[in-house]
Formats: structure tokens, C-alpha cells, sequence
């Protein structure tokens, strides 16, 4: 046994820790519609039972070993994430949801006022059950399995997701034609910051910004074979700046029967700023003026496979292949190719309690690169990088 392997299986003995698992990301651990009474009816039993209000904590934390083209670089403890949740009802038809994240920076927003650490402030109202409409800071109502599940449940996010501004103020619409048919109309800000806090070299010389910066979606989500093959395709187009606007086509097609889900993803993108800022970065110490490219495009597939081989046990592959181009050419920027990158991940998951939200994983990443010589002329750089994760995942409901 060489002295790389021997160094490897330490410190996967080593990497002994705690991390949790979720649900949808609108969708909380416990809903007003929930037989499980609210803090506010057990502390005044003889309230309106459609007046409602819960509470949950998310925690996931981990122990992870890093490494760069097979060489060790350290090995950590991490809170992945900690959320708090409320949420509640205060009549029959409409109700309300907050959540903040303890992992993200708490200062306000300029666009919309509000602190960035804050993913849900929205009040909702249902008149029927084929209508209902959201208003305040929500998700945005894109397509995608891996972007719809809660964030609590992937291990590693594809970089299209990784870098998708996923909760946004504004307002939606949801037409649900049948109990298998839904259609969701959205109209939320584009962006929450300055154009300076999108863009990793701030918004180009010469382009002035947008006076409305929104993002429209359109959203359909349908089930068949009773509920065994689901789909969720978005289209979301905005504008970044004068003259400069974005365009997302984004899908999930999944199957889950039995022990048994699989899920494709395909997202693409059209950027006329540099929204994910992925290529924008590549501009290393040959480039003595950089700034964030223009005309963009990114596409990802995402395939996943995963078995419940047992009532505590579940285990799953996932894989990722994405590209980075550009579609015209445009300062520092030629038109064409500049990035393929592709990850590989496995993963077992415990679950020591059956109907409970403790999860305890062991996870494997290798993370792929191939530059292209457009890329490398920038002077960017691209490692192959690898992860050994083990981790606990729980959601609490504390009321």
C-alpha cells in the first residue's frame, strides 16, 4: 500500500461527524394543514383552529477531507447549514411563511430592503383549491429536480444551481387545473443587491442599468401513472441592464415508484451579463483590465439514481456535466467554447429512526475540468478536486 492510499484511508477515518435531510424547498417539515397542533393552539386551546403558527430548526453538519488532483489539502469540521423556520395561518385561506439562514450574511439589500440571510417572508392566499397566489420573498419558480428538493438533501449542487439566486421578492400565481396539473405565473426582482454585488468585476463600461430589473417565469408541473412520472419545465426571462437581458429554459423529468427514484435535469441559460460569473472568472494575471464578460451561456445535465434498499438505508449516484461558452464575441471574450466541467458522486444515508427527519451520511465527490484554449489564454486555471464528506442532517420541529 503506497503512502498516497495510506494517507487517504486516514483521513477517511478521521472524517467522523454529523449532517439532514429535507423536503421540497417551499415545502416545510410541518404545514398549517398538519394534524400536529401549533404552539398557539396549545397554549390557547380554545383559539380559531384556522389560526395557526409553527416552528422548525434545519441543522446539517459535517466532516469533510479535501483534495486538489489527488493531493490532500485538509480536513475540517463545518455547519453546513442552520435555518429557522416559522410559518402559520391566520385565517382558512390564507397563510403565511419565514425562514432565514444563519449561513449567510445579514446585511440588507439594497432592491428589495431586506437582509440577504432571509429566504421566505411571504404571505399566502387560497380561495380555492385550483387558485392561490404568493406574495413577498419566495422561491423563484423554476424547473429542475435538484433545484426544487431542499438544499438540506444535496450533498453537492451542479454550478448552475450553485449560482441561480433562488429566493427573490415579488409575486406569483398557481393554477392547479386538476390534482395533477399545475401552472405557476411569477413576476419577481431579478435581482436582490446593486448590480456591484452581482457581478464579480460590477456591471461594464458603457451599459447603463436596468430600470425594471424583473424576472418573469412561466412554470408547469405535471404527474402521471399516478404520480409515478413527474415533470417541472420553467421558462424565466429578465432583464440585467440596458439592452442586456437573461434567458432560463430549465426541466425535470422524473420517475419514482417503490424503493426506486430517478431524475434528468437540463438547464440552460442565456446570460447578457455574466450572471453566473464562472467565465468572468477565468480572467487570471494575463489580463491586466479585467472585467465581467458579456453574451454567455452555460448548460448542465444533472442524472441521479437512487435505491432505498432498506427501510434505514438508502443509497444513491449522482452525476453532473456542464459547459461554459460564449455566443458572441465581445471584449476579452471570443465567441466559442471555454469550459466543460463534470462530477461524479456517491452516497449511503442512515436514517436510525423511521418517520424522522435524523439522516447520518458517508459521501464520495470527484469534481472534473477541462479548460479550453480560449480559457487558459484568459489564464484561468481548473483543478480536478475531491471531497470525502460524512455528515448528520436533522429538522426539528420545535413547536
Amino acid at each position: 500500500m503506497n503512502m498516497a492510499m495510506r494517507k487517504l484511508i486516514t483521513v477517511c477515518l478521521l472524517s467522523i461527524g454529523f449532517a439532514l435531510s429535507g423536503k421540497a424547498q417551499e415545502k416545510p417539515l410541518v404545514t398549517p394543514d398538519d394534524s400536529i397542533p401549533s404552539a398557539l393552539n396549545r397554549l390557547m386551546p380554545t383559539v380559531n383552529p384556522d389560526v395557526s403558527a409553527h416552528m422548525n430548526l434545519e441543522f446539517y453538519t459535517s466532516a469533510a477531507a479535501y483534495f486538489t488532483e489527488g493531493s490532500f489539502d485538509e480536513a475540517a469540521f463545518k455547519i453546513n447549514r442552520v435555518r429557522l423556520e416559522i410559518l402559520g395561518s391566520f385565517s382558512k385561506d390564507f397563510n403565511w411563511h419565514f425562514r432565514q439562514s444563519f449561513n449567510k450574511y445579514s446585511n440588507p439589500h439594497a432592491l428589495d430592503n431586506l437582509s440577504s440571510s432571509i429566504e421566505y417572508a411571504y404571505v399566502n392566499w387560497k380561495p380555492s383549491d385550483k387558485f392561490n397566489m404568493t406574495v413577498g420573498k419566495q422561491f423563484v419558480a423554476m424547473g429542475g429536480y435538484e433545484y426544487y428538493l431542499n438544499s438540506n438533501k444535496v450533498r453537492e449542487f451542479s454550478e448552475f444551481n450553485d449560482y441561480v439566486a433562488a429566493y427573490q421578492a415579488g409575486l406569483s400565481a398557481a393554477f392547479n387545473f386538476s390534482p395533477t396539473q399545475e401552472l405557476v405565473l411569477q413576476m419577481t426582482n431579478f435581482r436582490s443587491g446593486e448590480d456591484k454585488d452581482m457581478y464579480v468585476y460590477g456591471r461594464p463600461e458603457g451599459i447603463a442599468q436596468a430600470k425594471v430589473p424583473l424576472l418573469s417565469s412561466l412554470n408547469w408541473n405535471g404527474s402521471y401513472a399516478d404520480n409515478t412520472i413527474r415533470f417541472r419545465y420553467a421558462a424565466s426571462w429578465g432583464q440585467q441592464a440596458e439592452g442586456k437581458n437573461i434567458l432560463y429554459l430549465t426541466a425535470a423529468n422524473i420517475y419514482e415508484k417503490g424503493p426506486t427514484l430517478l431524475y434528468l435535469d437540463v438547464m440552460y441559460s442565456r446570460q447578457g451579463l455574466d450572471n453566473h460569473c464562472i467565465i468572468s472568472d477565468m480572467q487570471g494575471a494575463v489580463v491586466e483590465n479585467p472585467v465581467t464578460a458579456q453574451n454567455t451561456e452555460y448548460l448542465t445535465i444533472i442524472g441521479n439514481f437512487d435505491y432505498r434498499f432498506h427501510r434505514h438505508w438508502n443509497a444513491y449516484i449522482k452525476g453532473a456535466y456542464e459547459t461554459a461558452g460564449v455566443y458572441k464575441t465581445n471584449g476579452h471574450f471570443e465567441k466559442g467554447h471555454y469550459r466543460t466541467t463534470w462530477n461524479i458522486q456517491g452516497c449511503v444515508e442512515y436514517f436510525p429512526m423511521e418517520n424522522s427527519e435524523l439522516m447520518i451520511f458517508a459521501h464520495l465527490l470527484h469534481k472534473g475540468h477541462k479548460l479550453t484554449d480560449r480559457a487558459r489564454a484568459l489564464g484561468g486555471i481548473a483543478p480536478d478536486k475531491q471531497r470525502i464528506s460524512i455528515g448528520l442532517v436533522y429538522t426539528i420541529p420545535v413547536f
